[in-house]
């Protein structure tokens, strides 16, 4: 007696979207990743931001976010400030991270060696160096948020987070993070050195994709050293190299007295004693 039988399915299986078959977390447990990536996020920062700030050993804290309409950030942000729209996360989310001049000039001087504090006196435009300084902390938070935003693992050797700065300007509303109506999640950056310093940033995250930035089984990361180390800042590096800086050379010095000056004519030849060294 033959028993094999060769069976031909009545209709295709049906094929569900991802969606339609896993469950969102719950209020509870969200607030958990929610708070699990506020710590990882301040811990990841405190380190990578180091290096650009003279080697400082800082401490961040991320505040816990407030709910607002789309408009009510742009307006807490103010008209004029330095705003990165970044691209961040593992499906490569858009967030808004802020700094007012203020704290953009004092975060350039101390990345110089000064004091870095904060005066409220500053230029109606924020100077070239502060501009390139903030450009690349907002490409480190860009960065570090992906960093943050996985689990249970590291990032394979040799493999940088993903992270990059879109678009940059001195209107956040024209960067159009977020509906006007929308809701949003605002952050407060607090980052502070053993100095006494302390620099604010303030970051906006539509909410339907801040879901999507919290730390989900399956992604991968290590709060504990995964990605790429940096590298202490150097002069040699970007974007400190690319400054533009006058430079005067003195070759020598002389004292003449006024009779002097008035008896030289063309011709005259002044004695210079010219060292080995050139004095900048």
């Amino acid at each position: 007696m033959r028993m094999a039988h060769e069976f031909a399915a009545a209709s295709a299986a049906a094929q569900h979207c991802r969606e339609l078959t896993t469950r969102g977390p719950r209020p509870e447990e969200r607030a958990v990743l929610l708070a699990a990536w506020r710590r990882d996020l301040a811990r990841l920062l405190a380190e990578e931001l180091s290096a650009l700030l003279s080697g400082d050993r800082l401490e961040v804290s991320v505040s816990e976010p407030e709910a607002l309409a789309g408009h009510a950030v742009l307006a807490r942000i103010g008209p004029v400030a330095a705003n990165s729209l970044l691209r961040c996360g593992p499906s490569a989310e858009t967030a808004l991270i802020a700094f007012d001049f203020a704290t953009a000039i004092a975060l350039t001087e101390r990345s110089f060696g000064g004091d870095g504090k904060v005066v409220t006196s500053v230029p109606d435009q924020l100077p070239r160096s502060a501009a390139l300084l903030v450009d690349e902390i907002a490409a480190t938070i860009a960065r570090t948020i992906t960093r943050a935003s996985l689990r249970d693992g590291a990032l394979p050797a040799g493999t940088a987070p993903i992270g990059e700065v879109i678009v940059r300007s001195e209107s956040a509303v024209r960067l159009k993070p977020f509906e006007p109506e929308a809701e949003a999640l605002l952050f407060t950056l607090v980052i502070a050195n053993r100095q006494g310093c302390e620099w604010r940033a303030q970051l906006a995250i539509a909410a339907e994709r801040m879901e999507r930035l919290l730390p989900a089984p399956g992604r991968t990361h290590s709060a504990r050293g995964g990605g790429v180390r940096r590298a202490p800042a150097s002069a040699m590096a970007a974007p400190l190299a690319a400054i533009p800086l006058p430079l005067h050379v003195v070759l020598a010095e002389i004292d003449l007295s006024l009779v002097r000056l008035q008896t030289l004519g063309p011709g005259d030849l002044l004695p210079l004693a010219l060292g080995r060294q050139v004095p900048l």
